[in-house]
């Protein structure tokens, strides 16, 4: 529908699925938007076909563009849906929502976790670097020397008591106990990833990430744009070979 497949300069449909909102914007090559980005609500209930037709309505005002990247709040595999813990919906799981997507938007898609396309907008490609993204939920992401390594689906590990991490440092809890108790299960959780990981750097994004109280020294506040500009990096060559080159997916091969 909004295809530009002929264009020389490629341009990247972003989209950003989060369980408040959901967000898109067209990049260039360098990963510059060249719209400002567009957002409406996450509509409730969620199952599959009201996410597709959301997303289709949301791009609609945005420019032409030639590929589509989605990062999507869940484990993600393949272009499906492993998990989708603010979705709740029995049509979730292995759901193949890159390849619904491509039909209805007539461009290839690429779909990670959404914590990982915003890292690939965040790190620097240098030692063990850790997103950890905080909005409805919580996210991570981790990458060695700029390579993403294997998904830490966190969000839904237990971290205190009965408690996950999503209940733990999600947007929920922030409301309930105030942004300082809050701001101190933050530090909590810092302290329990570099004990895990012992990383090099924390980035913290998400719509929460800039409002944790004075963060320590070795975390990085970024922006919760770069869950959108991070998406132009699922189409490079060396993310390609690493992520992409063997995913079965019908999305990633259309033709005119």
């Amino acid at each position: 529908m909004k295809s530009a497949r002929h264009d020389h300069a490629p341009k990247t449909l972003a989209i950003d699925v989060g369980g408040t909102g959901l967000k898109a914007s067209v990049l260039d090559h360098t990963g510059r938007m060249i719209v400002d980005r567009v957002r409406i609500a996450t509509p409730y209930p969620c199952p599959p076909d009201v996410m597709v037709a959301s997303l289709v309505e949301l791009v609609a005002p945005l420019p032409a563009f030639h590929q589509v990247s989605v990062g999507f709040p869940g484990v993600v595999q393949h272009g499906r849906t492993v998990t989708a813990p603010h979705f709740d919906d029995p049509a979730w799981p292995d759901f193949p929502l890159a390849a619904a997507l491509a039909k209805e938007l007539g461009a290839p898609v690429r779909m990670l976790n959404d914590a990982e396309v915003q890292g690939f907008g965040i790190v620097k490609g240098y030692g063990l670097e850790l997103v950890l993204t905080l909005g409805t939920g919580a996210g991570t992401a981790l990458f060695r020397d700029g390579v993403l390594m294997p998904h830490l689906e966190l969000a839904q590990h237990p971290l205190h008591g009965k408690k996950t991490y999503n209940d733990y440092i999600g947007n929920a809890a922030r409301k309930k106990i105030g942004k300082k108790k809050w701001s101190h299960r933050v530090h909590k959780t810092i302290a329990v990833l570099h004990s895990l990981l012992h990383y090099d750097v924390l980035y913290l994004g998400g719509g929460n990430g800039g409002k944790v109280i004075a963060p320590p020294e070795h975390v990085v506040i970024e922006s919760n744009d770069a869950g959108i500009t991070g998406g132009v990096r699922l189409w490079d060559t060396d993310v390609e070979k690493t992520l992409f080159s063997s995913d079965p997916s019908p999305s990633l091969a259309l033709t005119d």
